[in-house]
């Protein structure tokens, strides 16, 4: 499947609606136009603020270039990707990259980096995992079943045991193998419990010691149902470690996609990679052209 079949898919519900009701209110152009049109964004999980742009953008391309009922879609998706651009991918040019992924109980962590492992390894890339979320019962089983599943490496501890530690033992484990990439799982963090947080913090720590010259990233794992509360989520996470980009998972299971934009609008952090479904290869790398098209169009007007 294509990036933009996969986004095609994952986006069919918000489309459905978004674009229905986007037709309706351009087929009745005048004063009030901007206004419904605006309401109509907001209900699709686009924040007001960024709802707000949006439209003024548009206003002010209607008055530049007298657009009509026809042309309207067309220019939202010009608007919204430059919104999301420029697509923004890993930094692999680590040695190794080290991945923290972080996010709260239930937005699905240890989904995402079993297949972001089986993207990775489709690439060509060597993968080491650490399961350094040693609070939750079952958790690195859990993990220990992907790692099985892509025939990788993985470093796990007892139940319990310090996460630091994993990290330190995992990042040793791949510079050892010499590794292209080593991805570290984190409890689910209550965002809003500060002793956990401050354990993010000592594991970012103990990175910069463990593999100085290595390239790290932090993705923040998001669950697009959860809509506003997953911007809320994102904003909390920003103030406590240094994320470098957004997963979003389970797109196909709401009609509120265009959180998204939301995402990259206010917090200015990438959106990286987007899951949809269950099966192993259901993550891909975030491309805004194929998301806006999807998002608008479908297969029309490709």
């Amino acid at each position: 499947m294509g990036f933009f079949d996969f986004f095609n898919r994952g986006l069919k519900k918000t489309r459905e609606k978004l674009a229905m009701d986007i037709d309706s209110c351009a087929n009745k152009l005048g004063a009030d136009t901007l206004e419904d049109l605006e309401e109509i964004l907001i209900m699709s999980d686009i924040s007001v603020s960024t709802a707000s742009k949006i439209c003024s953008e548009l206003g002010a391309r209607m008055k530049r270039k007298n657009i009509d009922a026809t042309e309207l879609r067309k220019e939202l998706k010009e608007i919204i990707v430059e919104m999301l651009s420029p697509d923004v991918s890993l930094d692999l040019s680590g040695n190794p990259t080290v991945i923290m992924v972080v996010g709260v109980n239930g937005v699905g962590k240890t989904t995402t980096i079993g297949k972001l492992t089986h993207h990775l390894m489709s690439e060509g890339k060597s993968v080491i995992i650490g399961a350094a979320d040693t609070f939750r019962a079952a958790a690195s089983e859990q993990l220990t079943v992907w790692a099985e599943r892509n025939n990788c490496k993985i470093v796990k501890h007892n139940e319990g045991a310090d996460p630091g530690a994993v990290v330190f033992d995992t990042i040793a484990a791949g510079q050892a193998r010499g590794a292209d990439v080593v991805i570290c799982d984190t409890a689910g963090r209550l965002h809003n419990k500060k002793h956990l947080m401050d354990e993010l913090l000592k594991m970012d720590r103990i990175i910069n010691k463990a593999a100085p010259d290595s390239v790290k990233e932090v993705l923040l794992v998001l669950d697009a149902t959860t809509g506003q509360n997953g911007l809320s989520q994102a904003k909390l996470f920003a103030e406590s470690c240094a994320i470098t980009g957004i997963v979003l998972t389970k797109l196909d299971g709401t009609a509120k996609g265009g959180i998204v934009i939301s995402i990259k609008e206010q917090l200015g952090l990438p959106i990286k990679f987007v899951g949809v479904g269950e099966q192993i290869d259901d993550l891909k790398p975030f491309s805004a052209e194929d998301y806006a098209q999807a998002l608008l169009f479908g297969e029309d007007n490709r």
